[in-house]
Parts: structure tokens; C-alpha cells; sequence
């Protein structure tokens, strides 16, 4: 169903002109008679055909590349990678996951914006957990500022509830931000509730009671697959269920989880692609529900602050293929 939601990003960014999509080039293929290339280009095909149907059908993942996967490294150095992964926008990201927004205040916001024209990204999300809900009328104003229209935070309540009481408590919560969307109005800013762990925004009820109760206000959901039981079915029902109140979507399993050491390739498992969550029944529902929002291509490393890998090549190379994995489920 077509989404009423209005796109993060889609406003005008005030430091540098509008994106620019240059034609896709086109190349030929010579046919090889042996059955091994014959297989290889029957599979190109097939791909290059759900491509083309993604692009007739009106629908394409939005992709945001957050910059804590890149750890503390330096904003000089992540944003030139944010259009190799074929996003378009960033997540800043301030500590203990990343420390990019207060680099932002170190540099001041003029040499931030210079930075983003020069390799044509905008600042699509920033992400606020330590601000909190009630904490982000500035932030609101210098994303704004951006014309960034895009923030995930958290919810404030109650843990552990259910039934009755869980609804009464998210009720009293979107009652508590109202004056924090009037300011969200004001600034075009979207403010996106992730489902976390021990959070009054936990379960797929809270998440349903929240998307119902908050009607069509700039309060949405950042959904994140990580923090729901693995189960790709109900996962994929619970984004039709809440259709244009997706504002972001990570792509996020569990995997072997983020919450102590282990080897790089078991925490790598919450990449899509590399652990058990199969993604194609949450690809197949955000088509038919012709999600706008955003895509992050997600996973926490242990400890909090590090890159998901050694290098800024390691990271971006890692992102891409967790992104032709995505790809490959279209259509």
C-alpha cells in the first residue's frame, strides 16, 4: 500500500544543492558456450531483472549508513565511504557507539556541511539515546538546521508491563510528547522510537501500541529486527501492521548477540546475510507496504566505540555485501 508517511530526507538541504542521479551505464554481454558461464549469466540476468522491477514498481531501499560502525573514527574518513555503500545519507551517531556528533561541535557545523557537499551527503538521521525523548528540542532545531528530518531515540516509561497496563503507560507517554512534537512539527523532524531491550517500546505489542496511539504525528517507529523474537513470519506481519509508521528499518538479526566478547565471525552474524534470519518475508512485506523510510545496514561490535571491522575498507566492503544480499531479495 502506498505510504503517506513523509520520507525522512526528503527536505531540502540547506548547505548544498540537490542530489544529482547520473545515468546508469549499460554494458553488453557476450555469450560463452560452456555450461559454467551460460549458468553465470542466467543468474546476471535474473538479477538485473529483479533490479528492474524494483525500479518499474516504484519501490528501492533507502539505505543510511550509520557512523558508528565505522567506531571513533574520523567524520574526514566516513563520509567519503557513505556513497560506496549506495547510500545517500548518514547517521550520526554522538558516544559511547560512535562519536561523531560531538566531532560535529568540535568542527563547528559550517566545515561539517562543507564536508558533506563536498561528496554529496546529506544528513539523513541522528541517532540520541542519551538525550532521551524529552531531551531533544535543540537537537530537533540542529537537525533542522541540516534538513535532516530524522531522529531515533528511545522510549521513557514503565519495563516488564503487559496487557492493559502497557497500553495505559504508552498512552501516557505519547500524551508526555506532545510538546516535543509541537517542536518536531516546527522543525520537520520525525522522532523514531526504536524497539530496545528492557524499554517500555519492547515488545510487538508496544510496538503496535504505540504506531495506533500516536496516530499520524511525527512519532514513528525505528524497527529493529535484533530486539524482536527471531521469527521471520511474525516479523514480517508486524510490518505490514504498522505500514507507514516505519520510519526506520534496520537491517539487524541477532545473530550470537553484541553483548560480550566473541569471535569477529560469530559477532558478524547479525549482518544480513550471515545469521539464521531468513530476510526475504521482512523484504517481501516492506514492498508490498512500499516502505519510503529509511534502510540501515546494522550491527553493534563489544566493545561499544570500535569499528565492526579493522578498517575503513573492512567496514564498507562488509556493508556492500550485506546489501547485495538485500538486493537479491527484491521482486
Amino acid at each position: 500500500m502506498p505510504s503517506s508517511f513523509s520520507p525522512p530526507g526528503n527536505g531540502s538541504f540547506a548547505y548544498h544543492e540537490a542530489e544529482k542521479t547520473s545515468p546508469r551505464a549499460t554494458t553488453g554481454v557476450r555469450a560463452i558456450c560452456s555450461r559454467r558461464n551460460f549458468t553465470a549469466a542466467v543468474l546476471a540476468s535474473s538479477y538485473a531483472l529483479k533490479q528492474a522491477w524494483s525500479v518499474e514498481s516504484g519501490f528501492q531501499f533507502r539505505y543510511l549508513l550509520a557512523s558508528c560502525l565505522y567506531g571513533y573514527q574520523d567524520l574526514s574518513q566516513i563520509v567519503p565511504e557513505v556513497r560506496k555503500t549506495g547510500a545517500t545519507a548518514i547517521d550520526i551517531w554522538p558516544k559511547v557507539h560512535g562519536n561523531q556528533r560531538e566531532q560535529i561541535d568540535a568542527m563547528g557545523e559550517s566545515k561539517f556541511a562543507d564536508l558533506l557537499q563536498t561528496h554529496n551527503v546529506s544528513l539523513g538521521c541522528i541517532t540520541q539515546y542519551q538525550l532521551g525523548p524529552f531531551g531533544l528540542q535543540d537537537e530537533m532545531r540542529f537537525a533542522s538546521r541540516f534538513g535532516c528530518s530524522t531522529i531515533v531515540t528511545s522510549a521513557q516509561g514503565p519495563v516488564g508491563l503487559s496487557g492493559t497496563e502497557l497500553k495505559s503507560a504508552i498512552e501516557k507517554f505519547v500524551l508526555q510528547m506532545r510538546p516535543h512534537l509541537e517542536v518536531a512539527e516546527e522543525c520537520g523532524v520525525t522522532i523514531a522510537i526504536e524497539n530496545h531491550a528492557k524499554n517500555l517500546v519492547e515488545s510487538p505489542d508496544a510496538i503496535r501500541w504505540l504506531a495506533d496511539l500516536s496516530g499520524e504525528s511525527k512519532l514513528a517507529i525505528a524497527l529493529a529486527p535484533y530486539h524482536l523474537p527471531q521469527e521471520s513470519a511474525a516479523m514480517a506481519k508486524l510490518i505490514l501492521e504498522l505500514g507507514n509508521r516505519i520510519a526506520v528499518f534496520y537491517a539487524w538479526q541477532h545473530g550470537a548477540g553484541c553483548m560480550q566478547k566473541q569471535p569477529k565471525e560469530q559477532e558478524l552474524l547479525q549482518m544480513p546475510g550471515r545469521g539464521s534470519l531468513d530476510f526475504a518475508p521482512l523484504v517481501a512485506s516492506l514492498q508490498q507496504i512500499q516502505f519510503q523510510g529509511w534502510t540501515s545496514i546494522f550491527m553493534h561490535p563489544f566493545p561499544r566505540g570500535i569499528p565492526i571491522l579493522d578498517s575503513v575498507e573492512e567496514v564498507t566492503a562488509e556493508v556492500n555485501r550485506a546489501r547485495d544480499y538485500l538486493q537479491g531479495l527484491i521482486g
